[in-house]
This record gives structure tokens, sequence and C-alpha cells, in this order.
């Protein structure tokens, strides 16, 4: 598809609306503090709690000082230590539940929500699939990292930045070793080949924004126009991308960033397949029946989705309601009338729990957030057809729907990171490796299931697709999601610089992922571009001697 300057700088001039819409949101979202909070450590370190051997005498400690670990909703520590004495395996038990509870309404929200908003914003602007893929669908694949680590660097507790720097490092070793190996040897019989140029142009771009990273943690410090200038890289990134396929004639360029369209349109179907296709067709086990108890298949299929839909329920609600959905399968006008009236009131909400202003403020902003969302309310009531959605005036519904959908997953991440936080205190680990680990592998999942799947069903084209989205999506990550988080965090300590700890293990796993990027590189030009169980089985065993250091490095400190 063709593709001109002048025929699209209203959709330039709305992907920068919309990237002033994200920083204003940023603000919103943290709290304005002085250079020295920027630091790590409060006052009162939870690291104390180890001194004390019951939860009795641990949730008196608690008391008696302000919220050592809570940037969230919910004071974790507390709540476990003041409320589960005489049951502590079921205080435990709670707090994992809600973890995954967590991770599924992060990762819901972001393709659910998220990337639709973006999706539509795409179709709408006609953008070509590379400006579309380097931009927005870009951002919304990688959105639970982005989230994860604005809070991490930008939330209350400002010691949490190690969380996020082991979160983005830990996803890319994940992503690159683990999710390529595993298309490397299950593709090993294929004899797939790679496009050289894309996976050159993709290795050197992630070898230059892990040396720059590495750059910041040795040198311990970064101000705001160096976090800019990091963040820059990949606008680079993009421009190349973007000129290889406009100039060169690179259709692998395009062909490669044709895969977050896929992945995104992938994912749906793997997660809510079940058995009621096959009835339908009288297809069971590839064999064409006549399926006799049709009913009692139907039956037990509704059943379940009636179960999961109540169990869900508490979660879906809230966002249902204040989450417009313009989408042509997804159009409720009742829904989108109310999500566009308690939308407002939301935010008002947590303006008032951010901000902590008094009660005669309070009122004054919970009045203007009911005002605002009651006219809202009447006029898409009045504006809006109850058949189909909306085709005039498009664009402000799916600015609502982007800045709500941000907000939600801005506060699943807030709260994901509070928890990991508070579990590394009350299992004396540290809250860094969960990071590299359970956080990490949370938000890469959906790499894992997207790219495995596409590249042993969709062909040669959905191998090469799958393998460049392996890299990048940490591009991504690394350049535009950390170095946003370093952009906030930096300008709130303007003109000073941040403090970054220098963390010798952290730079081992960089280390590590530069050793995974180099084995593929060797492997693949010494294979003329064919993907192996060689290149495979070697990035599972550095991706597992890298993850069995730090493993050992923490249990020694632990001793």
């Amino acid at each position: 598809m063709g593709f001109s300057f002048s025929s699209n700088r209203f959709g330039y001039l709305t992907i920068t609306f919309f990237l002033v819409i994200s920083c204003l949101l940023l603000g919103f979202f943290t709290n304005p503090v002085d250079s020295s909070a920027l630091r790590p450590k409060s006052e009162h370190d939870c690291s104390a709690l180890k001194h004390f051997h019951d939860y009795k005498s641990k949730c008196a400690y608690l008391k008696s000082i302000d919220p050592c670990a809570s940037q969230g909703f919910f004071d974790y520590l507390s709540f476990l230590y003041c409320n589960f004495e005489g049951f502590p395996i079921l205080g435990q038990f709670l707090l994992f539940l809600w973890l995954l509870l967590l991770f599924y309404l992060l990762g819901h929200t972001a393709s659910e929500y998220f990337c639709s908003s973006l999706e539509s914003l795409s179709k709408l602007l006609n953008l070509s699939p590379t400006v579309a893929g380097v931009t927005l669908l870009s951002l919304g694949n990688g959105a639970p990292d982005l989230f994860a680590s604005l809070v991490s660097f930008m939330g209350e507790s400002k010691g949490t930045y190690d969380v996020g720097l082991n979160t983005v490092v830990g996803g890319s070793g994940f992503v690159t070793c683990v999710v390529v190996g595993i298309i490397s040897i299950s593709l090993h019989s294929r004899r797939v080949r790679i496009e050289r140029a894309a996976f050159i142009r993709d290795i050197c771009f992630f070898c230059a924004a892990i040396g720059s990273l590495a750059l910041i943690l040795v040198y311990g410090k970064i101000n705001f126009w160096g976090a800019l200038g990091f963040c820059s890289l990949y606008a680079v990134y993009v421009a190349f991308v973007y000129l290889s396929w406009r100039f060169g004639g690179d259709q692998g360029a395009e062909s490669d960033l044709e895969s977050i369209h896929k992945r995104g349109s992938l994912s749906e179907p793997i997660l809510q397949r079940d058995g009621l296709e096959e009835i339908e067709d009288g297809v069971v086990n590839g064999e064409h029946q006549i399926v006799d108890d049709d009913d009692h298949h139907q039956r037990y299929y509704y059943w379940k989705r009636l179960v999961i839909w109540v169990i869900t329920l508490p979660l879906n609600l809230p966002r249902i309601l204040t989450i417009p959905v313009v989408s042509e399968a997804k159009w409720s006008k009742p829904l989108a009338v109310a999500s566009i009236t308690f939308a407002p009131v939301l935010l008002s909400f947590l303006w008032n729990w951010k901000r902590k202003p008094t009660s005669f403020e309070a009122g004054i902003v919970y009045l203007i957030g009911c005002l605002i969302g009651i006219a809202l309310g009447f006029i898409a009531g009045a504006t809006t057809k109850k058949s189909t959605p909306p085709k005039k005036w498009l664009l402000p519904w799916l600015a609502g729907g982007f800045v709500m959908s941000m907000t939600w997953s801005y506060i699943s991440a807030q709260e994901l990171v509070a928890l990991l936080t508070s579990l590394g205190y009350i299992f004396g680990v540290s809250p860094s490796i969960l990071g590299l680990t359970v956080l990490a592998w949370g938000n890469s999942i959906g790499d894992l299931i997207t790219n495995v799947t596409m590249a042993l069903h969709d062909g040669n084209e959905g191998a090469q697709v799958a393998v460049s989205g392996c890299y990048a999506g940490p591009i991504f990550n690394t350049l535009f999601a950390l170095g946003i988080s370093l952009v906030g965090c930096a300008w709130e300590a303007y003109p000073s610089s941040i403090v970054i700890k220098t963390d010798p293990r952290l730079l081992e796993s960089l280390g590590f992922l530069v050793i995974g990027l180099v084995w593929s590189f060797l492997v693949l030009f010494s294979n003329r571009m064919r993907l192996g169980g060689v290149m495979g089985i070697g990035l599972l065993v550095i991706y597992l001697a890298s993850l069995s250091l730090r493993i050992m490095q923490t249990v020694g400190d632990a001793h």
C-alpha cells in the first residue's frame, strides 16, 4: 500500500496528539516530588521486617510507620501480617491468587481495550503497516511492560526502579532466548530461512540498545537530556525501518511489522478456542461424524461460559462501565453511554486518591467529574445509534477509549508491582529477582503462545514474522518503555540527575543477553540463515545459565 506524507499528515498530527495525552496522564498518575525522593530506600525500610519473627510483632511495626512498600490501593504487608496471624498459608494463598488475577487484568486490558483502540485508530488514519507497526501497534503489544516500567520508576515508592529494569531485561532474555529457541527447535525439520537484512537490522539496533543501557548502569546516573536521547533511539529505529521500506524496496520490513496485526488477531482464538466449533461442524478428532450428544455438549459449553463470566464479572464490569468501545463487533449503545458517563467519575476518584486534597476540594472534584460525565452521557445518547457505532466524530471516542484503557493498564501494573515488591519482603527475596522472573514471564507468556503458534501454523512467512517479532518487541520495551520511564523520572528531578545504583548482576544479565544475540547471529550465518535445533538448544542453555546464576546469587544473599 502506498504512503505519502501529504495524505497522512493528519495521521502524524493525531499520533503526536495521543503522545501528548500520554505525557499528561503520566503527570496525572505521579506525585510531584523533589529530587531527593528519587533516591531509593525510604526512611522506614521494609527490610527491617526480617528482624521480627512473628506476625503480631511485624503488624505492630507496620502500624508504627508509614507504608514502606505500598504504592497501590492496598497495603499488602499489613493485610497479611495483621489479618492472618493464625492462618499464614491462607493469607499467602490469597496474595498469590490476587497475583494471577492482576496478570490477567493487565494482559486482558491491554489486548481487549488498549490494542483495540490503537488498532481502530490505525485504520481510521489509514496508516501503512510499517508506520502503524512501529508506532501505535507496537505500543499496544508492549503495553504490559510499558506500564510495569512506568510504575517502577514513577510510582510513589521510588526504590522500585530495579524491578522495572530487571523486568525489561528479563523479558528481553526470555523472548530472545526461550521463545526464539523453542521456535528454532520446533522448525528444525522445515529448514526455514530467515530474511537476512531484517535480522541484521534488528540485531544491530538491539545491541545498540543494550550497550546504551549498560553505559547508563555503569555511569550510575542520568539527567533529562540523556534519558531523552536514550528514548530517541527508538525514533531512529522507526525512521530506519520506514525509510528502508519506503525507498529501499524492503518488503521484508513491512511483512515483519504486519506481524503486529497477526499477533493481535491470533491471540483471541487461542484463548477462546473450545469444542463449540467442532460441535457445529460435526467434526471430532478430524473425522466428520454426527454428534449424538449435541445437546449435552452445548449445555456443558454454555455452563462453562456462565461460570467463567460469573468469576470474571467483578474484574470485567468496572472496565466495561468506564472504557468506551466503538468496534463493530462489540458495539452496545447502553454500555457506550454508561462508559462515557462513568469514565470522568473514575478519573475524579483517582485524582482525589493520588492528590489527597481536603474534603471540600475532593467534593468539588467529584462534582465536576459527575457533571462532565452526565453531560457526555446525554451527548452520547443523542448522537449515537443503537445498531452501529458512530461514524462521525469517531476520533473523540477512540481518544476516550485510549485514555481509559491506559488508565486501567496503569492501575493494574501499579498493583502488580506493589504486590511483587511486598512478596519479596514476605519471602525474603529481592524484588528485582521477582521482576526478572515472575513479572517478566507473566508479561512475555503472550509472546510465547502467539509467536510459536504463528511459526508452526502460518508457514515460512509466519516463521519470519514470529522471529522478527521476538526482536522488535524487546527493542520497543528497552528503548521506548524503559526510555519513557527514565524521561518521566528525570523530568521530575530536572535539572538534577537521577541516581541509578549500579547493579553488577543486572550487567551480568545484559551480558548473557548479548551472548544469546551473538550465538543466534553466528549460528544463523553459518547455517545460511536457516533455523535449527543447534541454535535453539544453545539459546535455551544460555537462558538457563543466566537464570541459574541469578538464583544462586539470590540464595547466597538470603543465607
